[in-house]
């Protein structure tokens, strides 16, 4: 099955190269370039991509605006709604947190190398977030600081309605961990995950697993500086 990409920089090198590098790799397919936000949310309407790799700083309109616009957008439509990668030159940019709350699936560094490049489309493309969980707790820590950890029920009633299996799950997966990942703590399939994981996220109105990881990190179900290994 083919990943259709949306490639979004204002530099013309860097996007070259990404579709270059696209065109080139098994099961990639170049769906449309833009080298702006406002091109980016037409083409996003009239291509329907797979993923969208979005520069965050662009002129005219930057990537959070414009994913924030295609996302919504996509809400209102019949099919589902494409993943977006944020592309950044710093990975603790200041923007990054407000991609991630609004749904962007994660974000990549532009230094990074072809076969990671490739890797996070395909990561993306299948309903995972990209982070390892160091990235995770570099980027969530530069905006929540040191806090102790709080009482999750008190910050998010929501949460209470999860069983127990689910917020094992919620947890989990707030440290950046894949699926596999999360089976393998907990001894159950990665069908079961999912399944735990889609009920969580309908239950908290999470439409993407990089929301997950800002919720349980602002609920204090995960702790900055956080690395829980266990369920």
């Amino acid at each position: 099955m083919t990943t259709r990409v949306l490639v979004v920089d204002d530099q013309y090198l860097i996007r070259a190269g990404i579709v270059g590098l696209l065109r080139a790799a098994d099961g990639m397919a170049v769906a449309g370039e833009a080298a702006d936000g406002d091109e980016a949310i037409a083409q996003a309407a009239l291509l329907r991509p797979d993923v969208i790799l979005m520069d965050i700083r662009m002129p005219r309109m930057n990537g959070i605006d414009a994913a924030e616009r295609i996302l919504a957008d996509a809400s209102q439509g019949a099919g589902p709604p494409p993943r977006i990668l944020m592309l950044t030159t710093f990975d603790l940019d200041e923007y990054v947190y407000r991609a991630l709350r609004a749904g962007a699936s994660g974000f990549l560094l532009k230094d990074t190398g072809p076969k990671r490049l490739l890797a996070a489309v395909a990561a993306v493309a299948g309903g995972d977030a990209l982070f390892a969980p160091s990235v995770t707790r570099r980027l969530v820590e530069a905006f929540t600081g040191s806090a102790a950890p709080r009482d999750p029920a008190a910050r998010r009633p929501e949460l209470e309605q999860l069983t127990a299996r689910e917020t094992q799950v919620l947890r989990l997966a707030g440290t950046g961990r894949s699926n596999a990942e999360i089976a393998q703590s907990l001894f159950i399939s990665e069908a079961t995950v999912k399944t735990h994981l889609n009920r969580t996220m309908a239950k908290l109105d999470l439409t993407s697993r990089a929301q997950v990881v800002v919720l349980a990190y602002e609920t204090g179900l995960v702790a900055p500086g956080a690395d829980p290994r266990t369920p």
